[in-house]
C-alpha cells in the first residue's frame, strides 16, 4: 500500500477533505486501479492519466502522486531519495514558525523554539507595520544574534512601497536575513520593485505554485529564493522539476509548508535530502507541521522538533500509519 497525505485548505487552493475524496474515488482511482508501477517512469506515465481529466486541485494530485512514490519504493525496497537520485545531505535544517500575534506572545513561541533547538525562525508579518516591527524586535530580543531570523508577510504588505519602507526599518532594528513574500501574490513586478529596493534576500511563496510560475519569477527578477511545496506543485515530481530549474538558473530554495502531518512531511524530507538545489543550510526548511498538532497517525512520528530532520532508510516514504489513530480520528458523515 502506498501512502500520500492531501493537505488541502480552501483558502490555498479551493480544496477540502469532501473535494478530495470525491475527486480520488471518483476520477483517479478509475484511472489507475490495474496499472503496472515497476520504475521512476510509471509515476510520470501515471501521473498524466489523471492531471488531465479534472483541472485544478494540485494538493489533492499531489497526494496521490505521493502515494505512487511511496509505493515504488516499497516495491523496489528503496527509499523515495534513492528513487530520486541519492541522498545529498544526511539531514535537513528546519526553521521554526512565530505567528503573528502580539509581541510579548511572539516572544514566549521562540523562546520555546529555541530551548527546542532551533537555530532558525521566521516571524509571521503583514499585518500591521507598527505591530510587524515591535513582534520581530521582541522576537530578536529573545532569540540573540546567533538565530537566523527573516519575516514572512503572505503577502500581507498591499504596496511596494509600504514593504520595503517596513522591511528597512525591520532590517535596522532587528537584522533578518531574508523576507517572504511582501506582496501579494499575481504581481510579479510589484514583487520586483521590493527585491531592487531591499538588501535583504526575497523569497517567493505564494506567487510560486508551478514550473511555469517559477519560470515568470525569474523572468521578472521578482525574488531570490523559491519556497517549494509539494502540495502546490502537484506532488513530488512537479517539485522536484521546480528544483531542478531553480539549480540551473541559481536560484536557492527552501521547502515550505502547510502544516502537514507526518506523511506529507516524509515526502518533503526525502525531496530535500536527495536535491542539491535545495538548499536548507542557507534558508532552512519548514517541515514542521507534526509540532502544530496533539497528535499524529504514524506509528513513529519523524522527529521534527530540533532545528533539524533525518530520514529513515526503509523503503519508500519510510512512515506506516497507525490503524487505531486511523480509527480514531475517522470523519463520519
Amino acid at each position: 500500500m502506498g501512502l500520500g497525505e492531501v493537505s488541502c485548505t480552501p483558502r490555498w487552493s479551493g480544496e477540502d477533505q469532501v473535494t478530495a475524496a470525491h475527486f480520488i474515488n471518483r476520477y483517479f482511482a478509475p484511472l489507475l486501479v490495474g496499472e503496472m508501477l515497476r520504475e521512476v517512469a510509471d509515476i510520470d506515465r501515471l501521473t498524466t492519466k489523471y492531471t488531465f481529466p479534472v483541472a485544478g486541485n494540485a494538493f489533492t494530485k499531489a497526494g496521490v502522486e505521493m502515494a505512487l512514490w511511496d509505493l515504488l519504493g516499497k516495491l523496489v525496497g528503496k527509499p523515495v531519495y534513492e528513487l530520486l537520485g541519492g541522498e545529498v545531505r544526511e539531514f535537513v535544517p528546519t526553521k521554526w514558525s512565530v505567528s503573528g500575534v502580539e509581541p510579548a506572545k511572539a516572544a514566549e513561541i521562540a523562546r520555546w523554539a529555541a530551548g527546542r533547538g532551533f537555530t532558525a525562525m521566521k516571524v509571521k508579518v503583514g499585518i500591521d507595520p507598527d505591530g510587524d516591527l515591535a513582534r520581530v524586535c521582541a522576537v530578536r530580543d529573545v532569540v540573540g544574534d546567533q538565530v537566523k531570523l527573516g519575516v514572512d508577510a503572505n503577502g500581507g504588505w498591499p504596496t511596494a512601497d509600504i514593504a520595503v519602507a517596513t522591511i528597512r526599518r525591520i532590517c535596522e532594528a532587528a537584522k533578518i536575513a531574508f523576507v517572504e513574500q511582501p506582496v501579494p501574490a499575481g504581481d510579479h513586478e510589484e514583487m520586483a520593485a521590493v527585491r531592487r529596493r531591499v538588501d535583504v534576500p526575497v523569497i517567493a511563496d505564494e506567487s510560486l505554485y508551478t514550473l511555469s510560475d517559477a519560470r515568470a519569477l525569474v523572468r521578472a527578477k521578482a525574488c531570490d529564493v523559491f519556497s517549494i511545496y509539494i502540495g502546490k506543485a502537484g506532488g513530488i515530481g512537479p517539485a522536484k522539476a521546480i528544483a531542478d530549474f531553480a539549480l540551473s538558473d541559481g536560484i536557492a530554495c527552501t521547502i515550505g509548508s502547510n502544516l502537514e502531518l507526518g506523511i506529507g512531511s516524509a515526502a518533503m524530507l526525502h525531496l530535500a535530502c536527495a536535491h542539491r538545489g535545495i538548499t536548507p543550510d542557507l534558508y532552512p526548511c519548514d517541515i514542521i507541521g507534526p509540532l502544530f498538532y496533539e497528535d499524529d497517525i504514524l506509528q513513529f512520528p519523524l522527529s521534527a522538533g530540533t532545528g533539524h530532520v533525518v530520514p529513515t532508510d526503509r523503503p519508500g516514504l519510510g512512515v506506516d500509519v497507525d490503524e487505531a489513530k486511523i480509527e480514531k480520528y475517522r470523519v463520519r458523515n
